[in-house]
């Protein structure tokens, strides 16, 4: 997915970024990046998520990311939960990855995925 630093943060590493979905906030796991700076990257989500708890069916119709007290938030659609728990948010044309347990949820339906820690990976060409 292709980002824009906005600015930095309190945190280590800590990125304030904006989409074409929205804007929201990680960890920077890369050498130093400056504020302006547009690249491609992949999302980490490594906190282990709860269906129906930190991952909820919502009625929307488009993708979003935008920043939610201290969570970031996610809108997209779900597109597999294999057996193992390894999970797959569909954002445009990217997929972001993420571990999650609890009970079935439909597939192919806009979820909001609410986490805290997203680590911002960029990605080599």
């Amino acid at each position: 997915m292709k980002i824009k630093i906005t600015k930095s943060g309190l945190k280590k590493d800590e990125v304030f970024f904006l989409t074409e979905f929205g804007e929201g906030r990680g960890i920077w796991c890369s050498a130093p990046v400056k504020p302006g700076t547009e690249t491609d990257v992949e999302f980490e989500l490594s906190e282990l998520l709860m269906r129906w708890v930190d991952i909820l069916p919502v009625p929307a119709s488009g993708f979003n990311i935008r920043l939610e007290g201290d969570k970031v938030v996610f809108t997209g659609v779900l597109e597999n939960i294999e057996e193992d728990g390894t999970g797959y948010l569909r954002l445009g044309e990217s997929l972001v990855m993420f571990e999650c347990l609890g009970e079935p949820m439909a597939l192919g339906v806009f979820v909001e995925v609410q986490v805290r820690d997203v680590s911002i990976y960029p990605l080599s060409i």
